[in-house]
């Protein structure tokens, strides 16, 4: 946590005058998710004719973000993004939003290490409690690092924010320097999609290798969601959870009574994770819930910290995936379309705990302009970003099927991957196999 700087307290200031502290060429750092400020950013937008050369650190943003409404063309504001949301992607595609290439269990070594600037902090926080410390919610994340290099720390006091417990969410008052009155709009909530067919099939793979005293890591996307959906069909006993998204399908499996941690080597008896979004029940659950508890990212990714607890089963999505086992997660060509996030650190981390699996899950097809398309290829797109190299792939998953490439060839694999593509893609993958030399000519 940031040390002591304000002796007093700190001094409470009106949104506006907040926004006045940003003088031209500062760096601002607004944190993550739910936690980024609305009231100082409506107020900061509103300077937009007085400032020059602003940049703004930010991810996974939940609403429209003010200073990008105002400045379109991106002239004052220049926004750096760790991982996109879908309103990001959109700043991304206009040229207002850019991302930095991460591994996000390594972005409080970052500020610690290589940013050497952050000018003014401004996070969401609880109102203080008995004792003066505010609840940054469940957000951990990489804040601690944030306030510890910022200049100038901003607390928006947000009472809609859930308070929970953790390692590293209480700031004193006399750590921070201004609090500002936030919004009483609710958190916002990212609806859990219903799962496809196509998901289910994918879920009732996956879910037949998950045992009892597993301990799940689950990442965004309906895939993910439907395998804690089949879990909980098949009441898998006493679940573990280690995550870095805290989402409703994990939380689903603890209020059904399948998750105790018993046999979990860190946090045992608790679910651990760096940042929640979903559903008002998933904030209900949470909050003020010592069964939960929320950690900075750098101690939830790290590999050697996940690969501590026996069969960590870590299940994330790509889109995109080549006949040698290279993961395309995060981009569409030279498109950015998410982010790294903490896939390949679970990856790595699930891998290397004993008894542990890494799935990496897709549908085999996607449509683009009305054309249907094979999410299995020779070889990536053109400038697409390798999320999950093929030395560290593991189990893949599509709904025909699930292969483990661990221990493989080349030509095995190829073989492998082939038989998860659709039928109708089978074909002309071996031909192309054959024809670049990934398999002997009478292999496949």
């Amino acid at each position: 946590m940031p040390q002591s700087r304000n002796p007093g307290g700190a001094r409470m200031i009106t949104a506006e005058d907040a926004a006045l502290l940003v003088k031209p060429g500062d760096v601002l750092d607004y944190g993550i998710t739910f936690s980024q400020p609305d009231a100082f950013d409506r107020a900061l937008a509103q300077r937009v004719g007085e400032l020059r050369d602003i940049t703004i650190r930010n991810c996974l943003s939940m609403r429209p973000r003010a200073v990008l409404e105002a400045d379109p063309e991106g002239r004052v504001f220049t926004i750096f993004n760790w991982h996109f949301s879908g309103y990001d992607r959109r700043q991304h595609d206009a040229g207002r939003t850019h991302y930095i290439p991460c591994n996000l269990g390594e972005i409080p070594d970052y500020y610690r290490r290589f940013i050497d600037r952050v000018d003014i902090a401004v996070i969401k926080a609880t109102p203080p409690d008995a004792d003066g410390f505010y609840n940054l919610g469940p957000t951990s994340l990489w804040h601690c690092a944030v306030m510890e290099r910022a200049r100038i720390i901003v607390l928006e006091i947000t009472p809609s924010l859930p308070r929970v417990h953790g390692s590293d969410v209480r700031v004193h008052a006399t750590e921070v320097d201004y609090l500002i009155e936030g919004d009483a709009t609710p958190t916002p909530e990212l609806p859990s999609t219903t799962p496809t067919d196509v998901d289910r099939a994918v879920a009732r793979l996956i879910a037949q290798e998950v045992e009892d005293g597993a301990c799940l890591q689950i990442g965004i996307g309906g895939m993910p969601n439907a395998v804690c959906s089949l879990l909980l069909e098949a009441n898998v006993r006493n679940l573990g959870i280690h995550s870095e998204m805290l989402n409703d399908g994990l939380v689903d499996l603890y209020r059904a009574g399948l998750v105790t941690g018993a046999r979990k080597v860190t946090d045992p008896g608790r679910i651990a994770y760096s940042f929640a979004l979903g559903t008002k029940k998933l904030y209900d659950t949470i909050t003020d819930n010592a069964e939960f508890i929320c950690h900075p990212v750098d101690f939830t990714n790290m590999p050697d910290v996940i690969a501590r607890n026996p069969r960590a089963i870590a299940i994330n999505n790509t889109t995109q995936i080549d006949l040698q086992g290279q993961a395309s997660s995060e981009s569409d060509g030279h498109r950015h379309i998410s982010g790294t996030g903490g896939q390949l650190q679970f990856v790595r981390g699930a891998y290397a705990s004993k008894g542990g699996k890494s799935f990496i899950c897709l549908a085999s097809t996607y449509e683009k302009r009305g054309e249907r398309r094979s999410r299995i290829v020779l070889e990536l797109t053109a400038g697409n970003v390798v999320t999950t190299p093929r030395s560290d792939m593991m189990y893949v998953v599509t709904e025909y099927g699930i292969a483990n490439l661990k221990g493989r060839s080349v030509a095995e694999r190829a073989k492998a991957i082939i038989g998860l593509a659709h039928p109708d893609y089978r074909e002309g993958l071996a031909r192309e196999a054959r024809a670049k030399g990934l398999v002997p000519p009478h292999y496949l």
